[in-house]
């Protein structure tokens, strides 16, 4: 009588084991991580600096917008100024005239922009800083909340919306026209995250002969971190109400520029420094 092989029917068992184990397997274990997952918020940390690449204006692209922005500006009291008032859910960039705009920024400052709160703070110390630069005279006054008022604006370029930028306005208010406006900043327009003045208006009791105006261009380029001057000759000199001045040009976006011109005005005894 032939034996009978007993290994055969448990190797046959554990074949039938390892094939259903292999089929089932991954199914059934695939329901449980979604059991221990589903409807539950899991949060986890991400690195940042793998965000993808993020453009940023450079400071003579920054002067050129907003020279570029201040041309084309639509003032409060003109008939088309419906074009600053923004819906609260941010600018409405269909609707904006023109290649650039500079309207009223309704929303106020993000967490990177200086606040209402600080702009007064940050004029005072950026006008200290072109002081010790011999910018401005050691005479100009500080300012204070009580006499100016600050306007938040974005700049923008509707076509390229990507660059766009953020300025404070600073202001002597309308209340105080009338008075003395001796050694006093009359405007500004500052830099909302940097603080670095651009543009200023303010009275003095220094004279055109008493300046140095390549000298104090110089500085001024140096503390806004400018690169590329060149002296620009007018091409219209009757452009200008006082024939105290000095032009200059920097490069800007896409081989624009930007013409800066540092004067003053006899008679009110106003220096300053504008962008067009």
């Amino acid at each position: 009588m032939k034996p009978v092989n007993r290994r055969n029917p448990a190797i046959l068992g554990m074949t039938m084991l390892v094939l259903a184990g292999s089929i089932l397997g991954p199914e059934q274990l695939a329901r449980y991580k979604d059991h221990g997952t589903l409807n539950q918020i899991i949060v986890e940390e991400t690195d940042e600096s793998s965000e993808g690449y993020r453009y940023t204006l450079n400071s003579n692209e920054k002067l050129y917008l907003l020279s570029e922005c201040l041309n084309h500006q639509v003032f409060p009291e003109s008939e088309q100024s419906a074009m600053t008032r923004i819906p609260a859910s941010g600018v409405d960039y269909e609707n904006l005239i023109g290649s650039y705009s500079f309207v009223i920024n309704r929303q106020g400052p993000s967490g990177k922009e200086i606040t209402s709160e600080e702009i007064y703070e940050v004029c005072n110390r950026e006008i200290g800083m072109l002081k010790e630069r011999g910018v401005l005279p050691d005479s100009v006054k500080e300012v204070r909340s009580s006499s100016y008022d600050a306007v938040l604006y974005s700049a923008i370029d509707v076509l390229e919306p990507q660059n766009n930028m953020s300025v404070w306005k600073v202001s002597l208010s309308t209340s105080h026209q009338n008075a003395d406006k001796a050694n006093r900043l009359i405007d500004a327009y500052i830099d909302a995250v940097s603080g670095r003045i651009y543009e200023f208006y303010v009275r003095t009791e220094s004279t055109w002969d008493q300046m140095q105006p390549e000298k104090m261009m110089e500085e001024w380029e140096s503390y806004m971190g400018l690169t590329g001057r060149e002296p620009y000759e007018s091409v219209n000199p009757l452009l200008e109400t006082t024939p105290n001045y000095v032009k200059y040009r920097f490069p800007g976006i896409e081989g624009g520029s930007t013409v800066v011109t540092i004067g003053f005005y006899d008679g009110i005894n106003e220096l300053f420094i504008k962008i067009t």
